[in-house]
């Protein structure tokens, strides 16, 4: 019979906070070319689902700009020929 290693969790962990620094060092080695986005996560203990998400975080914080509203101004049209040629005498 092989004995397996199993490990017991006595306390509630609290959730680890990661500086905003940290997070966009991370985001921004996996967002570089030839990167890998799953080795960055496991190499930093975290999962990668959770660099994942913090990579659409600055996307969902962006709301674009209001749309501007530009006073119109409706004229009738005139004709062309009339207005280049000067009156006849």
């Amino acid at each position: 019979m092989t004995m397996s290693r199993v490990e017991v969790i006595t306390s509630v962990g609290r959730r680890r906070r990661w500086p905003r620094a940290e997070k966009e060092r991370l985001v921004g080695l996996s967002l570089e070319p030839g990167a890998s986005a799953s080795d960055i996560p496991r190499s930093a203990g975290l999962h990668v689902s959770q660099l994942f998400h913090w990579r659409k975080q600055p996307c969902e914080r962006v709301t674009p700009e209001e749309p501007a509203l530009l006073p119109v101004v409706v004229e009738p049209l005139r004709d062309e020929a009339a207005v280049a040629l000067p009156p006849e005498n």
